[in-house]
C-alpha cells in the first residue's frame, strides 16, 4: 500500500507530497514540529504533544493553523489512511509561503502544515534496548532556544552523523562548563551510585521532552528518586547506569560513552524498569 501524506488541506500520495519552493520552512527553517508515537493504532500522549506544539508556535509567533480538535482529526486520519498500528505520526507547521525575506510575511499568510505517518516494528526497538547503545559526546553548538521544537536541526544532524561514523547511535551535547545538555534527538539521564535518576532541568538548554515528563511519573510510581540538575561527562562515565528518552526510544539504556563502558557495560535494571512501565503511565487515546 502506498503511503499518504496530509499537505495543506489535502491527503495526497506520499510520493507526490510537496511544498512551495518559497515555503519559509524550506527557506529559513521557520517552523516547528512534533512526533507522536502510535501504539495499537492509537496516538500516545497526544494531549501533551499538542500542548507543546502550541507553546512552540507561540514562542516563534506562528499562528495555529486550525483548532486542536480539528488537528487531532487530521492526525488520526493520516494514521488511519496509512494503516499504522505501531509507528509514529509527524506533524510540521511553518510560517507559510511568501517572497523570500527575513522579515515576517503579511500576518494573513496562512501557515503550512504537513502530516505524515509511518510504521515501525516494536521488536526492533526492543532488540536495540536489550543490547544498549553507545554514544559519543560533542560540543553544544546550537542556538540558545533549544526549548522550542523547531525544524532547525542542522547541529543535531551533524552530531548524529558524527555518532554514526564513530560506531555509536547517539551524541550527547556538552556545554562550555562540561555539563551534558541532551542528545541529538533524545533527553539524557544517568543513575547515580546511590540510585538517583539525574537529568538536566528543562527550564533552559534542553527541550522538555514529552517522554522525559512521563518517565518522571513512571519513576514516581516505581518509587525512584529524580533529581533535576546538571551533570558532567565525568559523572556520567562513573554512573551506575545511563539512558536516553524520546518518543521513538522510550527509555533506551546507554552502555558506552566515548568508548568507555558504563556500569558493567550492560543495560541496567532502572532503565529496563522505566521502559517496561512507560506505556502503563503514558496517555493512550482510545
Amino acid at each position: 500500500m502506498s503511503r499518504i501524506a496530509y499537505v495543506n488541506g489535502l491527503y495526497v500520495p506520499h510520493a507526490e507530497a510537496v511544498v512551495h519552493v518559497e515555503d519559509r520552512g524550506y527557506q529559513f527553517a521557520d517552523g516547528v514540529y512534533e512526533v507522536c508515537e502510535v501504539r495499537g493504532g492509537h496516538m500516545v500522549d497526544e494531549r501533551r504533544h499538542m500542548a507543546r506544539l502550541v507553546r512552540s508556535l507561540n514562542e516563534i509567533r506562528i499562528r495555529q493553523p486550525m483548532p486542536l480538535a480539528a488537528l487531532g482529526v487530521v492526525l488520526r486520519e493520516t494514521v488511519r489512511r496509512n494503516r499504522v498500528r505501531n509507528g509514529f505520526v509527524y506533524l510540521q507547521v511553518t510560517r507559510g509561503v511568501a517572497r523570500r525575506d527575513h522579515y515576517f510575511p503579511d500576518p494573513e499568510t496562512p501557515p503550512s502544515i504537513v502530516v505524515t505517518a509511518r510504521a515501525a516494528d516494536p521488536a526492533k526497538g526492543e532488540a536495540v534496548a536489550a543490547q544498549g547503545i553507545a554514544i559519543i559526546t560533542v560540543p553544544d553548538n546550537r542556538w540558545e532556544r533549544v526549548d522550542i521544537k523547531t525544524v532547525g536541526l542542522l547541529p543535531n544532524v551533524l552530531a548524529k552523523e558524527a555518532a554514526r561514523q564513530a560506531g555509536a547511535r547517539e551524541a550527547w551535547f556538552v556545554d562550555r562548563d562540561g555539563n551534558v545538555t541532551e542528545g541529538g534527538s533524545t533527553n539524557a539521564w544517568i543513575v547515580t551510585g546511590d540510585g538517583k535518576l539525574v537529568t538536566r532541568p528543562a527550564e533552559s538548554g534542553i527541550l522538555r521532552g514529552i517522554t522525559r515528563t512521563v518517565m518522571m511519573e513512571v519513576a514516581e510510581k516505581l518509587q525512584l528518586r529524580v533529581e533535576e540538575r546538571a551533570f558532567t561527562v565525568k559523572e556520567a562515565l562513573g554512573a551506575r547506569e545511563a539512558f536516553v528518552t524520546s518518543a521513538t526510544n522510550f527509555a533506551t539504556p546507554v552502555v558506552r560513552i566515548d568508548g568507555q563502558s558504563i556500569g558493567d557495560g550492560k543495560p541496567g535494571p532502572v532503565a529496563r524498569a522505566l521502559r517496561e512501565n512507560f506505556h502503563k503511565v503514558a496517555e493512550i487515546a482510545r
